[in-house]
């Protein structure tokens, strides 16, 4: 007769703090997406939903979920070999769940892409895409309008209602000696540093990328990068709904901030990551590597293309290949130019790489 061996009933039933998060956060995460299923229902009714923003809690707790772990097991997963029968089946699911066009493939043979990676980072046709030459500023990406318009007392708007503090987002101002042009006086509010010339405004546009578009994101216009500054943070979900219920939403998650300078001052490109989108590249930037382990809160990076690189940074024509997401996140564009920009925009509307964003 063979003995039982059994343990103790508290032992078996142990419950330790990571699965408690993880169940926690996790069970909320998910009632967060039935609640924005309903907003979407309503919003389709045109019942207009007024805003209801996260509370410190909601907001701890919704961080308590690993999206960081998630994301690199994500990303690790993405880049195992497919076997090149099972290829076709996994892509022709994810084509059909998200509304992929592949007619618009550099490649459209679905058996060439041997991971999830590389499909996600398929490139286009040249004649896909074509760029704007009229206007000045094009978009750099495929995606959805959030916002766009002037930044009014250094605060910049998410989505509609819901904003950011400016230079919580950016970062402290970068040293004159990085950059082309002379900046204001300190005594000077921080929107106001940023305008370098007489006249001019600032304004921004922020452009969400769902999973089912292009990845890749290029140049908005012709100009100089000079600086690289990035933030170690959460990888919180960037969807639309999200965006409208955490307040500084882009200021808690992981972002790649280029600044420099176009022809009308100051110019800056902001690459957000999201949850399962831990990696951004900067084809240019061998340096730059996210969604690290381990970082401190509150921490960020700078690294200067002018003092590290030749003395006259990163010259980018527009329409030119600047970097990648591995799913889908949001791009930020804070700029200085004249009063008299326009932008040819409408909040909620679909955009593609090359179309005009906006012009003098």
């Amino acid at each position: 007769r063979k003995k039982l061996h059994t343990a103790p009933v508290g032992q078996v039933f142990r419950l330790r703090p990571f699965h408690v998060l993880v169940a926690t956060g996790g069970g909320y995460a998910g009632y967060r997406k039935y609640e924005d299923y309903k907003l979407k229902q309503l919003e389709k009714r045109g019942i207009e939903v007024p805003v209801r923003l996260a509370s410190e809690w909601e907001v701890a707790l919704y961080k308590s979920v690993p999206t960081r772990l998630l994301s690199r097991a994500w990303g690790r997963l993405n880049q195992v070999e497919l076997p090149t029968w099972l290829r076709k089946p996994v892509y022709s699911l994810y084509i059909w769940t998200f509304g992929v066009n592949m007619k618009e493939a550099a490649v459209e043979d679905l058996h060439h892409y041997r991971n999830l990676s590389e499909f996600f980072r398929r490139k286009l046709k040249p004649q896909a895409r074509p760029v704007c030459g009229v206007h000045s500023v094009i978009s750099p990406s495929d995606g959805k309008i959030l916002n766009f318009g002037q930044v009014k007392n250094c605060e910049v708007e998410q989505v509609k209602g819901v904003t950011y503090s400016l230079e919580s987002f950016l970062g402290p101002r970068i040293s004159t000696e990085e950059m082309h042009f002379s900046q204001a006086p300190a005594g000077n509010s921080f929107q106001q540093q940023l305008v370098t010339k007489e006249g001019n405004e600032l304004y921004h546009c922020v452009i969400y990328l769902a999973p089912g578009d292009y990845h890749c994101f290029h140049s908005p216009t012709d100009w100089t990068v000079s600086h690289r500054r990035h933030f170690p943070g959460s990888l919180m979900s960037v969807n639309p709904g999200v965006a409208r219920w955490i307040k500084e939403l882009f200021c808690h998650n992981e972002r790649v901030v280029l600044t420099g300078d176009w022809k009308h001052g100051f110019f800056s490109l902001t690459a957000v990551g999201a949850t399962n989108v831990g990696s951004i590249r900067i084809y240019f930037d061998q340096d730059l590597h996210t969604n690290s382990p381990s970082y401190s809160k509150g921490s960020y990076n700078d690294f200067s293309f002018i003092s590290n690189n030749n003395k006259e940074g990163i010259p980018m024509r527009k329409g030119e290949h600047l970097g990648e997401f591995n799913l889908g996140s949001t791009i930020v564009l804070i700029f200085e130019a004249p009063k008299d920009f326009k932008f040819n925009l409408k909040a909620g509307q679909k955009i593609r790489f090359g179309e005009a964003l906006g012009s003098l």
